[in-house]
């Protein structure tokens, strides 16, 4: 004979309900973003020359153009891009991964990041381009124009996330291919594109920022409000379309994001790896699939890897410094290997 519980026991041993963890997760939110305030304090005031909280607050809010006030400029422009970039390349990997049910896929899955080189190295070596500010339209150019085609060739309306990551995957290869070929023909195209395609944060400039911007906050609007949407998709088209759900219609939002973001991105800083790839895994590890918390998490954490590497890499390098994008390299190898190899792996 079955003998039912106590009611006191069954309280107890029932998991917690939803409702319950929005506090916690509210507040761990909060605290991602004092933390990420904290390392942007870092990254104004730490690099080949330290300065004091008094020095950043000073070049902040009382600026008397002496040197101190410059650098405090400079490393603020720095810093500002680095948040941006950061939230950019983790929202464009979190939504991707939603995309494609793929929870190691990341924003160089689906081509944009081999567009966005693609673009810049036809610009250096056949329109003789040098400045930082003329490669961010040819890598924002190029990266949108192959999310188009990868969305093109991945059905349009009938587009399914096997077709896209296949059609992601064969331009990525011809494109690289291409690169390789005009990089071994042109050695000032070699030069040029050795910097540009390790991934930096040190061309900063309010400049670009201002390029980059309308992009970036397009992007952000859209792949926030992609989470109901991408919530009702993971459990399955069937299930999606008796919810209401638009498929095709998120589907392709979900592309113009993503190529927005990563474009945006990329096209200012290089292409940075890891970033897309780890931080959303990561967030999705303690915040469960849930797409309402996993995009607001990776927006406030990402920058904060991608400013520590930064930072990590100003120290290390001394007086020089190591590219954010060789950093993140480093670091996210072997932390993802480890978070691969758990016995718990979050899934989508």
């Amino acid at each position: 004979m079955l003998v039912e519980s106590p009611p006191e026991q069954r309280a107890d041993t029932a998991p917690a309900h939803p409702s319950r963890r929005a506090p916690v997760r509210v507040l761990g939110l909060l605290l991602s973003a004092v933390i990420l305030v904290l390392v942007a304090l870092a990254s104004i005031a730490i690099g080949a020359k330290d300065l004091s909280l008094q020095q950043v607050w000073h070049g902040l809010f009382e600026d008397s153009g002496t040197y101190g006030d410059a650098v405090v400029a400079d490393r603020l422009a720095r810093t500002v891009l680095g948040v941006l970039a950061g939230a950019a390349l983790g929202l464009a990997g979190a939504v991707l991964q939603a995309l494609t049910r793929n929870p190691l896929a990341d924003p160089g899955l689906l081509g944009i990041n081999a567009g966005a080189s693609a673009a810049v190295v036809t610009a250096i070596t056949f329109f003789g381009v040098t400045s930082l500010s003329g490669y961010v339209w040819f890598a924002f150019c190029g990266a949108a124009a192959v999310g188009a085609l990868v969305w093109f060739l991945g059905g349009s309306r009938g587009a399914t996330p096997v077709r896209l990551v296949l059609a992601g995957t064969a331009i990525t290869a011809a494109l690289f291919g291409y690169l390789q070929a005009v990089m071994i023909l042109d050695e000032a195209a070699l030069g040029r594109m050795r910097f540009w395609t390790v991934g930096s944060l040190s061309s900063a400039s309010s400049s670009v920022i201002q390029q980059v911007l309308p992009f970036l906050l397009t992007g952000f609007v859209l792949a926030l409000l992609l989470a109901r949407p991408l919530n009702a998709m993971a459990m399955g088209d069937d299930t999606a379309r008796a919810l209401g759900a638009h498929l095709n219609r998120t589907r392709a939002v979900a592309m113009l994001a993503a190529t927005l973001l990563c474009g945006a991105a990329t096209a200012a800083c290089g292409p940075i790896v890891f970033i897309g790839l780890m931080v959303p895994h990561v967030v999705r590890s303690f915040t469960g699939p849930d797409l309402r918390w996993i995009l607001p998490y990776t927006a406030v954490l990402s920058p904060v890897l991608l400013l520590g590497a930064d930072v990590t890499g100003r120290v290390l390098g001394r007086p020089a410094e190591l590219q954010v994008g060789i950093v993140t390299a480093i670091i996210g190898g072997p932390v993802f290997i480890s978070l691969v190899r758990r016995r718990r792996t979050a899934q989508l």
